[in-house]
This record gives C-alpha cells, sequence and structure tokens, in this order.
C-alpha cells in the first residue's frame, strides 16, 4: 500500500534508511527529524511510503523535491527494506511519484543521481521512462567513493522545445554525439569553437582565499547579491559557504556538504567572470574543506564559462537537454566535475544504455589529464 508521508512517519523512516544505508547515508532526508518533517510538510515536493498490506510494516520510501520558482525536480531517497526487495516495489514508489509530480504538469523534468554499485538502481529509473545523462565519478562519499548516473525523464514535448546552440568547446563534441544517439535529440549545424581558453591567474601568483563557512550568514549575504532568482540556476542547492580574496573584489558562493565529501560550485557575484580566473584556488580550497568532488552547472550557450571550467582540469560528464525554461523554449546544462581523490572505476556496474557516457568520460578524461605523446617524449 503506497501513500503519502507525514510527520508520524519519521521515526520509522529512519530505522528504515539505517537498515538499507547503514549509519554512512549523507542525506538529511533518511538522518536528520527535523529536516524530514520540512521535506513531509513541502507543498512542492512529495514523500510516499509503502507500507505492508497485512502487517502495516513501513517497507519502502521515495521522494521527489521540489522548489518555489523551480519547475524541475529530484528523484531522492529510494529505499526498499532488505527483506521486501525484488518486489518490484521501488518501481512502483518511482511510477507513482512521476504520476503526481510529472505526469500532471507540476514540473517539466525529473532528475535522479543514481549508485551504480550495481544495475539494479538503474533498471528501476529506467523501467519508469527515465533515461541516462551522463556519469558523474567520484561523486559521493558513502564507505567509499562510489560513482553516481545521472538519469532524467521529461514532460512530453519538453524536449523538442530546447533552445538551439550552434558552437561549443570543441571538447564537448563528443558527448553531444553520445547524448543524440542516447536520447534521440540532435544538434544539428553544431561546430567546434577552437578559440583560446580564458588565461588562468599561474598557481604561484594565485591569491589567498578566505572560506566562509557560516551557513545563515552565506545565505543572507547570498540573497542581497542575488535578489533575482533569475540571476542563477542551480536547482536545490543552497548555498553555505563563500569564498573570497582579501580585497573581496569578487565572491564565490558554493555548497559543501561535508558527509557526502562532495562541492558545487554555484555562482560568483558580480558574476562568473569575475572569478573565472580564480577556479584553481577555489577548487583548492573547497578540497581542503572536504570536497573530494566539485561540480559545476554551465549553459551549453555560455562558451566563455564552458572554456574556464575545461581550462582548469573539470571534464564534462553528463548533460541535461532542456534543463531550464527560457522564455518559450529550454536551456541545455553541462554537468562539469573535478574529482581531487583517484577514480576507480573497477566497481562500476552500468547498463548497456549508460556504457556509452562511460566511454565518453573516460575519453575526455584521458585528454584532460594524460600526457600527449610528444608531451612524453620531451
Amino acid at each position: 500500500m503506497i501513500s503519502q508521508a507525514t510527520c508520524a512517519d519519521v521515526a520509522e523512516l529512519r530505522q528504515l534508511y539505517y537498515a538499507v544505508y547503514g549509519p554512512h547515508y549523507p542525506v538529511a532526508l533518511g538522518t536528520d527529524p527535523a529536516e524530514m518533517a520540512r521535506l513531509i510538510a513541502d507543498p512542492y515536493s512529495l514523500w510516499l511510503v509503502a507500507r505492508c498490506t497485512g502487517t502495516g510494516a513501513l517497507t519502502g520510501s521515495a521522494a521527489i523535491r521540489s522548489e518555489a520558482g523551480n519547475r524541475i525536480g529530484r528523484l531522492e531517497g529510494i529505499a526498499v527494506h532488505p527483506e521486501h526487495r525484488s518486489g518490484g516495489l521501488a518501481s512502483a514508489l518511482t511510477g507513482a511519484l512521476c504520476a503526481r509530480m510529472l505526469d500532471t504538469g507540476r514540473l517539466d523534468s525529473v532528475y535522479a543521481t543514481v549508485r551504480t554499485v550495481s544495475a539494479g538502481p538503474q533498471r528501476v529509473v529506467a523501467r519508469n521512462g527515465f533515461r541516462p545523462l551522463g556519469i558523474l565519478p567520484n561523486a559521493v562519499d558513502l564507505s567509499s567513493r562510489e560513482t553516481l548516473a545521472l538519469y532524467a525523464r521529461h514532460a512530453t514535448g519538453v524536449l523538442d522545445r530546447r533552445r538551439s546552440v550552434t558552437e561549443v568547446p570543441a571538447a564537448l563534441l563528443p558527448l553531444l554525439r553520445t547524448a543524440e544517439s542516447a536520447l534521440g535529440i540532435r544538434y544539428p549545424r553544431v561546430r567546434a569553437n577552437d578559440g583560446p581558453p580564458p588565461t588562468a591567474v599561474p598557481q604561484e601568483a594565485a591569491e589567498r582565499l578566505e572560506l566562509i563557512e557560516a551557513p545563515a550568514f552565506v545565505r543572507r549575504r547570498f540573497r542581497e547579491q542575488f535578489p533575482d532568482d533569475g540571476s542563477w540556476f542551480y536547482p536545490l542547492h543552497t548555498a553555505n559557504v563563500l569564498l573570497t580574496p582579501e580585497d573581496g573584489r569578487f565572491e564565490v558562493y558554493a555548497y559543501l556538504n561535508r558527509a557526502g565529501g562532495y562541492g558545487s560550485l554555484l555562482t560568483a557575484h558580480p558574476g562568473p567572470a569575475a572569478a573565472a580566473a580564480q577556479l584553481e584556488p577555489v577548487t583548492r580550497a573547497l578540497a581542503r574543506a572536504g570536497a573530494g568532488y566539485i561540480e559545476a552547472l554551465v549553459p551549453l550557450a555560455h562558451q566563455q564559462a564552458l572554456s574556464a571550467f575545461l581550462a582548469q582540469g573539470f571534464v564534462a560528464g553528463a548533460l541535461y537537454p532542456s534543463m531550464r525554461m527560457d522564455g518559450d523554449g529550454f536551456q541545455d546544462y553541462v554537468v562539469l566535475s573535478r574529482s581531487n581523490e583517484r577514480i576507480d572505476f573497477r566497481g562500476v556496474v552500468v547498463e548497456p544504455s549508460l556504457q556509452p557516457y562511460l566511454d565518453c568520460y573516460l575519453s575526455a578524461w584521458a585528454s584532460t589529464h594524460l600526457p600527449t605523446p610528444s608531451e612524453v617524449a620531451l
């Protein structure tokens, strides 16, 4: 029996997530009672639970989280008690969530970051209409570093309203071709932009950045600098750290999750270009703070920003088409990431539909981080 979660379910839900993930689950959805109660009461989100018909015991859980001002949701917290697996419960919960949040027109798309320790989670979302968008290597630290897969499902007609792009950095062309085959979309007449990348500050000349980790202050400061929600876009992430040089001429806002060992670069003030040359010291500062994986979400149409990240060792692992509504169309976004720890794909299990993205990432990583034959000869 599937029903909407209530605050009375919180204690049982915490027991369920412990039974499924153990003590290393780095998500508040299954560990923080106050955050769980907020999500249950959130009018923009939906949390469903499953109970055993005979005993009434809580056997499964899943949620779609969204927020005011965004028409995108995140499928998260899929958990089925070990004694009730292999019965299609995860798929049933996912299908019920999508029917209420996506098929009714409340959202334009829903995405999920799926574990790759086995093929099961990939099959669950694929059976419910989600399609692979790419790979996020080393994205989270559970009991060890794990690679996640990015999947998404779009509402009818959304992919047909993508805004066209005519030029991208050459390093992104293989990812676009992979997405064309996997998703059945097209990037006609897209050519490589072979212009020089932005000049980065040499490491020895990079200035010291202060990292301010005071979540309430950072949120207030962020709202002061970005009173217009339309001036930045990073759904379902709230800035909790601020990086700035001593003279304060720019501010970089980021989300840092110490429990999961990852961080996301959200935006910068007075604009992303102000901090583009300082990506290396920004990345190092977040790494020192505990982010072994750092990602950024950049519009496919923003050539300069994409080139800046690529020049600093970020690798494009995923492409999210029609992610953000822009007028009467939708913008595509690229997920770029950089890991400060060794990436090990030996334990990764991927479905055939996801394999081309893994191959594409391996090639892009090698082109970025391995020396060329001429460099080896020197």
